[in-house]
C-alpha cells in the first residue's frame, strides 16, 4: 500500500469489550480444503494456483501507516481462518469472497474484525475488535471458487467502527476512474506469512511494494483463463508478494493519498517469493456490488 506518514496524537480507546483470540486455533484461510473440494478432475490444475498467503520480502509497517488495514477472523463450523480486509465505512468492511465462503458454499457463521492494530497479539489503545454475524456476510452472488471469479465480499459489523488517528476508511476509485494503473507502484499489506519457509503468520502489519502490471503483461505470466478485466496484478519481481493470510487485504497506490485498487485474491502455490505476479480483485470493477450491499457511496 501507500506510505502514510505516522499521525501523532491521542488515540481513542475502543469502547467495545476486548475480545480474546486463541491464535493457535486460527489458520490462514488458504490452508483450508474448501477451495479444492468442489473442483472436477480436469480442473485440479488449479491446486497449483492457491489463494495468496503472506507478505514476503517486505518490511514492518510503522504504527498507523495503513489505517484501513484489518485482520479478519472468519469462523466456520470447526475452525477459524485468518484473512486481511479493509475499512469500507464505519459499519462495513471489504474482503475477498474466499475468506468468508467455506465448503459447499457455506458462509462463515460469524467472526471478529481487528481494526487499528499494529501488533494483533497485544491490547493496543488504537485497536478495536468488533464481532460480525452470519447474516452480515455478503459475498458476491456470482463468486465462483473453481476459478476465483468475483472474489469479493462485504461484511456488516455488529457495531460501528470508531474512527481515530489509526483507523480510517480506505479511499476507493471514483466511477469515472478507468485507469489500469500499469507501471504505478503498488503496495500490499497484511498479517500473513513472511516466508515460504515458515508456516507462522505475522503478529505485526507487514507491507511490500512492486509495480502494478497491465493485464496484458500479467496474462503473459498467468493466462487468459485466470486473468480477466475484473483482476489487477502486482509484479512479483525480487520475490515481493502477498501470501498466505493476506487474502482479502488491500492493494493500494499513491494518488493524492492512498487509493485502494485491489483485494488480495490469489498467487502461485509454487511459492510466494518465486516471482509470479500476485492477483487481486479490481475494486473499480465491483463498485456496483459494493454500493448495493453496503452504505458506501462511490464518487462520481
Amino acid at each position: 500500500m501507500k506510505t502514510f506518514a505516522l499521525l501523532v496524537g491521542l488515540l481513542a480507546v475502543a469502547s467495545a469489550e476486548w475480545i480474546d483470540i486463541d491464535w493457535s486455533k486460527v489458520r490462514p484461510i488458504e490452508e483450508f480444503d474448501h477451495y479444492w473440494a468442489r473442483l472436477p478432475a480436469e480442473l485440479q490444475i488449479y491446486r497449483h494456483m492457491r489463494p495468496s498467503a503472506r507478505i514476503v520480502n517486505g518490511q514492518e509497517a510503522t504504527p498507523g501507516q495503513f489505517p484501513y488495514q484489518i485482520a479478519l477472523i472468519s469462523e466456520f463450523i470447526i475452525t477459524s481462518g485468518l484473512c486481511g480486509g479493509s475499512v469500507l465505512t464505519n459499519n462495513y468492511i471489504l474482503t475477498a469472497a474466499h475468506c468468508v465462503v467455506g465448503t459447499a458454499g457455506i458462509l462463515a457463521t460469524g467472526g471478529t474484525a481487528i481494526i487499528g492494530a499494529h501488533n494483533r497479539d497485544i491490547q493496543e489503545a488504537s485497536q478495536q475488535r468488533i464481532r460480525f454475524s452470519g447474516p452480515g456476510v455478503i459475498p458476491h452472488p456470482q463468486y465462483d471458487s473453481t476459478n476465483l471469479r468475483n472474489d469479493i465480499a462485504v461484511v456488516r459489523l455488529d457495531s460501528p467502527i470508531t474512527f481515530n488517528d489509526r483507523v480510517q476508511p480506505a479511499r476507493l476509485p471514483a466511477r469515472s476512474d478507468t485507469r489500469q494503473f500499469g507501471g504505478v507502484l503498488g503496495t500490499v499489506s497484511g498479517f500473513g506469512r513472511t516466508s515460504d519457509a515458515s508456516t507462522a503468520t505475522s503478529s505485526v502489519v507487514m507491507y511490500t511494494t512492486n509495480p502494478v502490471m497491465t493485464n496484458a503483461d500479467c496474462i503473459a505470466q498467468w493466462n487468459t483463463v485466470l486473468i480477466q478485466p475484473q483482476n489487477v496484478c502486482m509484479s512479483g519481481a525480487n520475490g515481493r508478494s502477498a501470501c498466505n493470510g493476506d487474502s482479502g487485504g488491500p492493494l493500494a497506490v499513491q494518488d493524492g493519498g492512498s487509493l485502494q485498487i485491489g483485494i488480495v485474491s490469489f498467487g502461485s502455490a509454487a511459492g510466494c517469493s518465486i516471482g509470479m505476479p500476485s492477483v487481486y480483485a479490481r475494486v473499480s470493477f465491483f463498485l456496483d456490488f459494493i454500493e448495493a450491499n453496503s452504505d458506501f457511496v462511490a464518487s462520481a
